[in-house]
């Protein structure tokens, strides 16, 4: 069970789930790979660079920058599964759940009837592997901006659907 279920109000259930779609982590994981292929480069380097009479394998720095490249490599690939994967976005039969972050935590809570709009912005690379900004607009708040939701157009249906659905003696908001 995650953050979100344990939070939910008696009678409220979780309509639509979305996700930060898989390209958030593409760019840490080719910078990853390039300090990973560093690292590697260094330890052959080590290994194939002809030492001088009497001087003791090991010696140097390059297997240490290596040990430093590879690890750094790991870190920054670890870190963006840890972002994606600690990144929960429910649509409820009440409300929309945002939460961003394990250590630090993050939580977004908009009622569905105080939402104005979900303003969905695709580039084209997102419209082709499915993903863009969403913009969520309360009544008197702020703009809260998400970058790489996955499946963003089905995402502000399932809001506009869920705002459609409340009852007839709550105040409705239209979104765009």
């Amino acid at each position: 069970m995650g953050y979100l279920e344990r939070g939910l109000i008696p009678g409220e259930e979780i309509r639509y789930r979305a996700w930060l779609h898989w390209s958030v982590i593409l760019r840490p994981l080719l910078a990853g790979a390039a300090l990973d292929l560093a690292g590697i480069a260094c330890f052959v380097w080590w290994a194939v660079s002809p030492r001088p009479e009497g001087a003791a394998s090991g010696v140097g720095a390059l297997p240490y920058v290596g040990a430093a490249l590879l690890t750094v490599g790991g870190l920054v690939v670890a870190a963006a599964l840890i972002r994606r994967a600690s990144t929960e976005i429910v649509v409820t039969t009440r409300r929309v759940l945002i939460k961003t972050g394990i250590l630090e935590r993050r939580t977004i809570e908009l009622l569905l009837s105080k939402i104005e709009s979900v303003d969905v912005t695709e580039s084209v690379s997102g419209r082709m592997l499915g993903f863009g900004r969403v913009v969520l607009r309360g009544t008197g708040g702020t703009p809260e901006t998400f970058e790489r939701v996955a499946n963003p157009l089905e995402f502000r249906r399932q809001v506009q659907s869920q705002v459609d659905a409340l009852p007839a003696g709550r105040e409705k908001s239209s979104s765009s």
